[in-house]
């Protein structure tokens, strides 16, 4: 039997407020609250509550039915804020059972390409995210953001113990094979790497109300039915796709719920079930190593990540990250970190880049040069901020050794007082 791998991504950064030079060292708040809110909420009433309610019905209607989501830690943090009602309808979808939470970036954020050190922590923190909402000890495949993956990143995510690793089959890649297979990172041989289906994920993000597609229409039957004619030997395939297909990117009234509703109906008929990205790194074994030397995303025809570091304004920018994110992390200030971290999302860079620049449908600038400037005017700022608590004339390794000995102090005091309180409930029982 042929197997489905469905997997949704769901993020949603948090928008800078205008941000003008002269704010700079005068107003600390970044964010754009009213902006953040409407555009949470509007598409969590669109997409994520009814989706969520609709895959709910399907997993109790369908025994063999199974589906995935990648969700940032920043998504987790808004859906708590605005729509709590949210976390409890994920809490149900998680307890049915056939539902996997895999590993991503706290921020979804391409500190993968600049900062192993943020890399890390900020998957940590996600999975404590899923930990604390969904019971979830650990996830067992990673997905990063924007599906970036080489070889390099993969050493990083094995050192942290995850089994597979979900990315795009970039044809320069692959060359004549298939995404449909399990292979196996060429520098880590143990980590198994699962490939984003492109040309079918695509038939239903990309054409499903392209009138003008020859594709069009996009049917249940018409995706079963490549499903089902894979050639002998590719028995699964993976459909990657933002979660926001369902009723946002495609509203409601153009059927799309009703044709993933379709899907594990009429999928007995096709022979086709569905599986977990988990459950196919049981049931498979990789069929050869893959080399990807140099970074790959699942964004444009190149699959570069182009459109995040591809030019002098984003590095500029990602540079800045990458050269202060020691010293940031070595003061522990809570706000500070804060602000650092929604400063990291993937979505920052995006509206930086210039590829095909037409007024990208999901940017809040005039142009990339616009968001270019609001960014490092926010990010000056939070820069003054750390220069006043740690100053660039201390180096960091002096830094890091005041830290610890202000926590060594910290405990030091937290004992003494343990033991007063200790001593003085002695002698009031005396």
């Amino acid at each position: 039997m042929k197997k489905i791998c469905l997997c949704f991504q769901i993020h949603q950064p948090y928008r800078l407020r205008r941000y003008r030079f002269f704010d700079i060292g005068n107003s600390h708040y970044y964010t754009d609250d009213y902006l953040n809110e409407e555009v949470f909420e509007r598409i969590a009433d669109a997409c994520y509550i009814p989706a969520n309610h609709m895959l709910l019905e399907l997993l109790k209607a369908y025994p063999d039915f199974r589906v995935s989501f990648s969700i940032s830690g920043l998504a987790l943090e808004q859906m708590e804020y605005y729509k709590p009602a949210l976390i409890d309808s994920f809490k149900e979808l998680a307890a049915t059972g056939r539902v996997e939470f895999v590993a991503e970036t706290y921020a979804h954020s391409v500190a993968s390409l600049y900062d192993p050190v943020e890399f890390r922590n900020q998957v940590r923190m996600q999975q404590t995210k899923l930990r604390e909402l969904f019971g979830i000890e650990r996830s067992r495949v990673f997905c990063n953001s924007e599906l970036i993956y080489s070889d390099e990143i993969a050493s990083e995510v094995a050192a942290m113990g995850y089994e597979g690793i979900v990315t795009e089959g970039a044809k320069h890649v692959l060359g004549w094979k298939s995404p449909n297979y399990l292979y196996a990172a060429a520098t880590e041989p143990r980590t198994k790497l699962l490939l984003r289906n492109a040309p079918l994920s695509e038939l239903v993000t990309n054409h499903f109300t392209n009138y003008g597609s020859p594709e069009y229409p996009v049917t249940a039957d018409k995706l079963l039915g490549r499903v089902k004619w894979l050639p002998e030997g590719e028995d699964f395939t993976l459909l990657y796709m933002n979660y926001e297909v369902l009723g946002a990117m495609h509203r409601r009234e153009s059927g799309i719920f009703e044709f993933f509703k379709a899907l594990p109906l009429l999928a007995p008929d096709y022979g086709v079930g569905f599986a977990t990205p988990s459950e196919l790194l049981d049931e498979h074994k990789a069929i050869a190593p893959l080399t990807v030397a140099s970074p790959i995303s699942w964004a444009g025809e190149e699959k570069s990540t182009n459109e995040w570091n591809g030019n002098i304004l984003q590095q500029g920018a990602l540079e800045k990250l990458r050269q202060w994110g020691e010293r940031v992390h070595a003061l522990e200030d809570r706000s500070l970190l804060q602000d650092w971290l929604y400063l990291q999302s993937a979505d920052h860079f995006y509206y930086m880049n210039t590829i095909n620049w037409g007024g990208h449908p999901f940017s809040p600038y005039n142009s990339p040069y616009d968001a270019f400037n609001n960014y490092m005017n926010v990010l000056s700022d939070l820069l003054l901020r750390v220069e006043e608590q740690a100053p660039s004339s201390i180096e960091t390794e002096e830094l890091n050794s005041y830290q610890q000995t202000i926590h060594a102090q910290d405990e030091r005091i937290a004992a003494l007082e343990a033991e007063i309180r200790q001593l003085k409930g002695a002698k009031g029982k005396a």
